[in-house]
């Protein structure tokens, strides 16, 4: 198949769908997700697609609090290096172009902020119980 551009909503869907694909096969990242999304992919994957054509496409779908979700998921560091190594791979898979490099910076941006969100709420709770 060859590489394309992120120009359109069918983009966003192809870009989200086949990373997802692969997420939920991962042996590492896979069961986090299906045990927090359970039977709701198809919901989780309207949210996601609206979350990206949001941010790459500047069509403003998405509304919420993007790390709400994960605060209290049991995610490490390489839990979000693997997140993104699958994303990056998924990119580089079916992708060029400055969108898909501002989606890659984008995502590795999600993955430190949201690492270090959790960090913070798993230090808390480890002074709040006197660890």
């Amino acid at each position: 198949m060859e590489k394309r551009e992120i120009k359109s909503m069918d983009d966003i869907r192809f870009m989200v769908d086949s990373f997802y694909e692969n997420v939920r096969k991962d042996e590492l990242i896979g069961p986090i997700f299906h045990e927090r999304i359970g039977n709701t992919w198809p919901e989780h994957l309207e949210k996601m697609y609206r979350f990206w054509q949001t941010l790459l496409l500047d069509e403003h779908t998405y509304h919420g609090a993007p790390f709400a979700p994960h605060a209290t998921m049991p995610v490490f560091e390489e839990h979000f290096a693997r997140w993104l190594q699958l994303f990056e791979e998924n990119l580089n898979r079916h992708f060029i172009g400055e969108v898909a490099e501002e989606a890659l910076k984008r995502a590795a941006n999600i993955a430190r902020i949201f690492h270090s969100k959790r960090e913070t709420i798993r230090k808390i709770e480890q002074q709040e119980s006197g660890l």
